[in-house]
This record gives structure tokens, sequence and C-alpha cells, in this order.
């Protein structure tokens, strides 16, 4: 479930000539039961409001005075949002004649035309208030208060993003709150220039139109959330932009070291920048330091659930689970242990909007199923990042809906795919494409393959040192200290223990894999560092130096770029 909420105006929209008909009142009951919030906002006064709608306590939050004011039928809590009126400005708009008025605890309203004799008062005083227009009534604010910040702060409470929020209404004062909202509709009887700032016109009027717009909530969801806020670019082709949705489930797919983790970065930037709740599962250290995003554990110490799921209880904080702390073949237990937390989460929110899960194929390994990984039915907002497809868990595979395939294996990753599933290869596979060029492959529903120019990152990604520094890379990715007799097995999980073995073998091992260039292709194999292969490279290569002077040129090098403090290593 995508759509958490919906929040509507009540005169004209919620309310027919200031009365919510019985059956507008059956569906909000309808709504609620499907696990959605439903909010009023509205410029009345919570006295007022509550004398022609005694049906109130059918809202879980209510914002009144167009902002100013957050009530809680459930408690009967008020919460002043703005401040009260000046004294001052009541008297001078009865000294200018204002004899029609309403003063509540933060709203000042009127009509038209004492409009002009508002903005007098205003100005004669030097106070930070503004007039709002709705249908010919006059509310006078503080500055910046309007139906969005009211609905900002109701959220807040909530823990809801307004990402899953639709709003709906019909006048001058609706415009804040419709932009705010993941999806804003206007009812038929709205006026033009709010019907022009909407996602949705509804063909109803007033009441009739909600409940048709309530109605299209719990048959549709997302496909209402369909508009540019919500969908992310992934690359284009000569055809245009290649976008991702909500509803989708990206597997991203290549050979080691050839851009995976540089497009998931590119998108969890443009997630961010859309206001996505992201959640990034990251084994190896990949995303530590992402910018607006908080890292959950190191090389040295676990994370918890209790962690991640106290940060992401703030709509506002995104969070990276580092794994690199804990132990591969203890990782596939660690994501099925967050996972139903984490699904209880989104279905009571909505968030994190996001799962960015990084070797997928050592967090959901093809041995396990749904059940044992504790995987959701609704698994959408989901990018998987792997190696290995063929590795993955057929049951975490399943329910993907798009593919970006990576490097010259990418034809095979997208084969792969089709026959886990025992379906036909999709058209456009076998025409060529370029180096940098991602195959691109929408499997539901089925497109043809198209070859696109992937998004880049927009910050230059940094090395990520403490990840090979201290972490804990899989077996497949360590070094391994064998002696040319193959008798010994001493693994290197990171460069601190390769350096701290490396000190402690006897000449003739140490030189073995000295002269057969292993350390250069390990750094450039696997740790992904070709200045560091090319300078290892280079001292391979040099037969008039000792075993003890290489070790000490090696360990320098290593030292120099990765364990060295960050005003040394520049």
């Amino acid at each position: 479930m995508y759509v958490m909420a919906l929040a509507t105006d009540y005169d004209g929209t919620l309310a027919d000539y200031g009365a919510v008909r019985p059956e507008t009142l059956e569906t909000l009951k309808r709504l609620k039961e499907s696990g959605r919030k439903l909010l009023l906002v509205t410029g009345r006064e919570l006295p007022d409001l509550k004398s022609v709608f005694p049906e109130i306590d059918v809202f879980d939050k209510v914002v009144v005075e167009n902002g100013a004011l957050l009530y809680t039928p459930e408690t009967g809590e008020e919460r002043l949002l703005a401040p009260s009126p000046p004294e001052a400005f009541i008297e001078r708009l009865k000294e200018k004649g204002v004899d029609r008025m309403s003063v509540g605890r933060s709203i000042v309203a009127t009509w038209e035309p004492f409009q002009t004799a508002a903005l007098e008062a205003i100005n004669e005083l030097g106070l930070e208030l503004e007039i709002i227009f709705n249908k010919g009534a006059v509310m006078v604010l503080p500055t910046g208060v309007n139906k969005a910040t009211g609905l900002k702060a109701a959220l807040k409470e909530m823990g809801l993003s307004f990402l899953n929020v639709v709003g709906v209404g019909d006048a001058e004062n609706d415009h804040a709150l419709l932009r705010m909202c993941g999806c804003g509709a206007a009812v038929a009887n709205a006026l033009p220039a709010l019907k022009d700032t909407a996602d949705v016109v509804l063909e109803g009027v007033r009441g009739a139109g909600v409940e048709h717009l309530m109605n299209r909530i719990m048959e549709s969801d997302y496909a209402l959330c369909a508009s540019a806020r919500h969908q992310v670019p992934i690359g284009e082709d000569d055809e245009g932009q290649v976008e991702i949705g909500p509803q989708d489930v990206l597997l991203i797919a290549g050979s080691s070291g050839i851009g995976k983790s540089r497009l998931a970065t590119a998108l969890a930037e443009r997630l961010r920048e859309r206001h996505f709740q992201l959640c990034i599962f990251d084994p190896e250290g990949d995303y530590e330091g992402l910018e607006g995003a908080v890292t959950v554990g190191n090389g040295s110490v676990a994370p918890t659930g209790r962690e991640v799921l106290e940060l992401l209880a703030n709509p506002d904080d995104n969070v990276v689970v580092s794994a690199t702390g804990v132990e591969p073949n203890d990782r596939p237990e660690f994501f099925a242990g967050l996972m139903p937390d984490l699904s209880a989460l989104r279905a009571r929110t909505g968030r994190p909007h996001w799962l960015i899960i990084d070797e997928a194929h050592h967090l959901m390994p093809a041995a396990r199923d749904s059940a044992s990984l504790a995987l959701s039915d609704d698994r959408s907002g989901m990018i998987m990042i792997t190696v290995h497809p063929d590795s993955v868990s057929p049951d975490a595979l399943k329910e993907i809906t798009a593919v970006a395939a990576l490097g010259p294996k990418a034809r095979d990753v997208i084969a792969t795919i089709c026959s886990v599933f025992d379906e036909a290869l999709p058209d456009g596979l076998d025409a060529s494409f370029g180096e940098d060029e991602v195959l691109f492959w929408r499997r539901t529903p089925p497109t043809p393959v198209r070859r696109i120019k992937a998004e880049q990152p927009r910050e230059a990604r940094k090395r990520h040192t403490r990840k090979y520094a201290e972490g804990r890379l899989g077996e497949e990715a360590s070094f391994y200290f064998r002696g040319p007799k193959n008798e010994m097995n001493l693994r290197a999980h990171n460069l601190t223990m390769f350096l701290q073995i490396a000190e402690g073998i006897d000449d003739r091992t140490w030189e073995h894999h000295l002269r057969r260039g292993d350390y250069s292709k390990w750094f450039e194999e696997r740790i992904g560092d070709e200045e560091l292969a090319g300078e290892a490279a280079g001292i391979e290569e040099d037969r008039s130096l000792s075993p003890a002077e290489s070790r000490q040129r090696l360990a320098e090098a290593v030292r120099r770029r990765y364990t060295a403090p960050a005003s040394e290593a520049g």
C-alpha cells in the first residue's frame, strides 16, 4: 500500500453547502477501515467546525484555522501552531469599519471587500501577517502559515510522509495543500486555477467528487501517484528518459567493478532529492558517508535493528545499514531478522519508500525462500544489486519489474532472469550496445530492451577506505596466503589483516605471491584500486628489492592510501 492518507478540505470539497452527505461519511469510514488515515484541513475555526460536523471523530487529525491549529479528535488535544493575532490589529480593523469579522486562536477572518482595510492595517502597524483568500472569504494569518504547514505538523505527529498523502480541495487556499501532497486532486467545482495545480481533476462536485477519489485510492493506490515527483530517472536513450516508480522492484546486475554501485548511488541521490526515505543494506561499506544518510554499524560493530528503526521513525532520516562487521555467513540471518520490523513499518506508514539491497546474493542467497528471508508479499520500492543473479533466491527475484544489466555479461544477466522464470527472451536483446551503455528491460509490463546512458552520481564517489581497511570482505574477495606448495591457508579479509599477515609470514611465501603478481591482481580485481595495483605491480617487477624491502614498500603504499590519517592520505 502506497497511499497512506487522505487530506481533504471541508467547505466546497467534503461538504455540500456546509454539511457532509451520509454517503460521503460512509466512504470515509471504508477508507479508514482499509488501514489509511484521514486528515481534515480547513479554514474554519474549531468550535464552528464541531457545530456543523459532529462526526469529526472519524478523522485522525484536524487542521483548522488554515494551518494555525492542530486538533486530535481521539484525545481532544489542541496544539496551536502559530501566534495569536495582535490586539492592535483587531482594534485597527474595527476602526476601519470592518464589522464582519471572526477572531480565532490565530486567524482573523472576514469577507470581501474588507481585504483592503486588512492590508492597510497590516502596513500601518508593520505586522508580519498575510492575507489568504477562499472564494470570497478573507483570512489573515502570520506570514508562512497555511494549510501545507499545518498538514506538515500533523504528518510529523503521525510519522507519515507527504509523498504518501492524497490531498483534495476547491479554492485559493488549497494551492499549498495540493502542491505539498504526493497527489493533489481538485473537485469538479474547484476554481480553474486550482485545477491547473492539481494532478487529478475529479468529475464529481464536492462530496460526490471526494467519494470517487476515495474509491480510486482503494482500487488503484499506486496508479494515483504517477506524477513526475514519484518517478526517478535511471538513464536515457534516443527515445527519451527511462524511469522507475514506487511500484517497481529493480535488479541491477553485471560483472564486478563495472559500475553497479555507482548507478545505485546515483539512484539514491535522485530518490533523496525527491524526499523519498531510503534504507540501504550495505554489506561491503560502499555507501558509508552517503550524503543525507546516517550509517549504522561499521567494520567493528554490527548494527542493531533497534538503531535502524529508531532512525527510520523520522520520515526525514535515511539509513545505511552497514554489515561490514557481520560475518558473511551470518548476513542472511541478520537481514531476515530485520525484515519483519521493516515490513511492519512499511505497512503502517509506507516508509521507508525504497529498500536498496547491495550484494543481494549475500543477503538473500538462492538456498533460501521468502519465508526464511522474512520477505513480505509487497516488495515494491526495492532495488537489488548483485554480481550473481543466479545466486539470489528465486523467491526474491520473482517480483522484479525491471532489470538494469551492465558490462560484457549484460545479455547473460537478462537471459538468466528469463530462464529462472521460464520466460521468452525479450525483443532487442541481441542488438549490439556500447561499453558505456546499460541494458534496461522492463519485465512487467514486458517491453523491448533499451540501451541507455545510465545516471551518474552528482558527486564523485569517495574511496571507501574503511570498508577495505577495517571491514570484513567476503570469502571470494579476501586474499589468501597459501605458499608455493599450497601448504597454508591464511585469509586476509581486509587490508589491515593483509598487512599483519604479511609481516609474519616467511620470505618464501611472501615472494611466491609477489613474483606471481598476486598482490597487484587482488588490489585491482577485489579492492578495485587501479592506482594501488599499478604501484604494487612496480614493486613486484623490481627484482633488486629484498623480501624485507618489497614488504616495506608495499606496506607503505597501502597505509598511505587506506590506513593513514586523512591529513596524511590527502
